[in-house]
């Protein structure tokens, strides 16, 4: 039995009816851009979390994580979700948010969660906790929705319940991830397609320093956004192209919400073109764009912080990478690289001792593999 499965056993005295897992993911280029209708260039990774199972005769919904034992077991009624403010809302919020799609939900059910993905690293544990919630809910009550579905009724109630205003990249991927492929997703349109990795290695190193998003700047960044689309009169700000943009920029009088736009319309652009180059195998090409987004990220949509500015910056001055830059929301969290697979070991000894010379923090360093989405797992 896998680990999720044990421990249900033990806290639960009880076997669960079905496990399922959900992988995490790292956006390898087109950060901020899903919000505001662009494409993002994810894939979905073998880290993620477990959900195991099984009905209840009764009405109370428990919920219990390996990963914060000191919390037990945390209690709700069926008829009572009222948010906890603890870990718990997030696979609530899935649960309110099936039924604010007009699906009938669990009258009871115990729950019990196991993963590897570090929280608040920006590697969307918060997304892959709703995707697996909401695939244990599909298959344990026969709720008749798609990966894709899944997807959105998660990115809902993240909006709707936990109060973060995300697109819908991180649930996207997560539920919809393609062994050895990254995806390619149109937000605006929802379109996707799949790209092959190749042999380059992808690894994620943790910087240690923690965020989060519902108390970061991120709602911040996508008002200004708002605001930078409404001045421009445009529906997003990835429908302009770069050229487009430079011959209209001025009508955004706000100097901060003007270097947001840029950021959004240039990424947009990085990201459709470093995808195309995955696809010629231009690797050299894709790390580039990779590069030149952090730079954005660090200056235009200044999200980034000094530690990741330092892995970046030291990891693309190591022969073999092709390319270094933050991911995910910001302020903290990992930066995914890319690079020849036999320059991971010596990257993984660089980076490590120059972090904790800089910093006095022993990074985590995750070599990880492109893997399929959400679904049912053996238990």
């Amino acid at each position: 039995m896998n680990k999720a499965s044990l421990d249900f056993e033990r806290i639960y005295k009880s076997c669960p009816q079905i496990c399922c897992f959900a992988p995490g993911r790292v956006n390898l280029i087109g950060e901020h851009t899903d919000y505001n209708g662009g494409y993002v260039f994810p894939c979905a990774i073998n880290m993620g979390i477990y959900c195991a199972a099984a009905k209840r005769n009764d009405n109370a919904l428990r919920f219990y994580s390996s990963e914060f034992p000191g919390d037990g077991i945390i209690e709700y009624r069926a008829d009572d979700l009222r948010m906890k403010k603890c870990w718990a809302d997030y696979p609530v919020s899935v649960i309110r948010s099936f039924a604010a799609f007009g699906y009938e939900m669990p009258s009871g059910a115990d729950f019990l969660f196991s993963g590897d993905l570090p929280d608040g690293a920006g590697l969307s544990s918060s997304a892959a906790i709703e995707v697996v919630t909401g695939t244990v809910l599909r298959e344990l009550f026969s709720v008749p929705v798609t990966n894709q579905e899944t997807a959105l009724i998660g990115q809902f109630a993240e909006n709707r319940f936990i109060g973060v205003s995300c697109g819908i990249m991180d649930q996207f991927a997560s539920a919809m991830g393609s062994k050895d492929h990254a995806i390619l997703l149109d937000a605006n349109t929802l379109e996707y397609s799949f790209a092959p990795l190749g042999d380059a290695a992808i690894v994620i190193v943790n910087s240690g320093v923690k965020h989060s998003l519902a108390s970061s700047a991120y709602n911040q960044r996508r008002r200004e956004c708002e605001s930078a689309a409404g001045a421009l009169k445009v529906p997003s700000l990835c429908s302009l192209s770069p050229d487009e943009f430079e011959s209209r920029k001025m009508l955004i009088t706000d100097d901060i919400c003007r270097k947001r736009a840029k950021h959004a319309v240039y990424e947009n652009k990085r990201a459709a073109d470093a995808a195309a180059a995955l696809l010629r195998g231009e690797l050299d090409s894709f790390g580039a764009l990779m590069n030149s987004s952090h730079a954005s990220l660090r200056d235009d949509y200044e999200v980034s912080c000094e530690e990741l500015d330092f892995l970046a910056g030291k990891a693309q001055e190591i022969p073999g990478v092709y390319g270094a830059r933050m991911t995910g929301g910001g302020f903290g969290g990992c930066t995914v690289n890319l690079m020849e697979r036999e320059t991971v070991n010596s990257f993984i000894t660089v980076i490590k001792s120059q972090y904790k010379e800089r910093f006095g923090i022993d990074p985590e360093i995750y070599s990880v593999k492109a893997v399929n989405g959400a679904a049912i797992c053996e238990m």
